[in-house]
């Protein structure tokens, strides 16, 4: 694996959260405890995952420009502007939302994963079309 893999190995990790945040969410919706607890914490750990990656990527190669200066352009720093400032405001709750689960306060682990949810879901369809907005869809030819 090399350096510039990990931006492939991201949108990877981010689609993969999603799926378990789905399964997660049917789990719980369905009555069943112990696979949505399972579910989601390997939705965590997924984004644990995606979040060192991203980490050392951005360490060893810097920021990618976005490539395109018409229309596209407004468009993916609006996506990417509130995927980042989703995702940094979900990281906290995502800690709190796990802490309540594994302490059996459900009351205040529902109170916050009602907005962390959808939040966190959609940080992580985000990601993917970070990435493919920047690596594939809008690339100069």
């Amino acid at each position: 694996m090399q350096v510039k893999d990990l931006p492939a190995i991201n949108a990877s990790l981010n689609a993969l959260t999603f799926c378990f945040l789905l399964f997660g969410y049917i789990a719980i919706k369905r009555g069943r405890q112990d696979l949505h607890k399972w579910t989601m914490l390997i939705a965590v750990s997924l984004s644990i995952a995606f979040l060192t990656c991203y980490l050392l990527y951005h360490y060893y190669h810097g920021a990618t420009p976005f490539p395109r200066h018409d229309w596209s352009r407004p468009v993916y720093f609006t996506i990417l502007t509130t995927h980042t400032i989703l995702a940094i405001v979900n990281l906290p709750a995502i800690f709190f939302a796990v802490y309540y689960a594994l302490t059996g306060q459900f009351q205040k682990h529902t109170r916050i994963t009602k907005l962390l949810w959808p939040s966190w879901a959609y940080v992580s369809i985000t990601g993917v079309l970070v990435y493919f907005m920047l690596y594939h869809w809008f690339t100069k030819t």
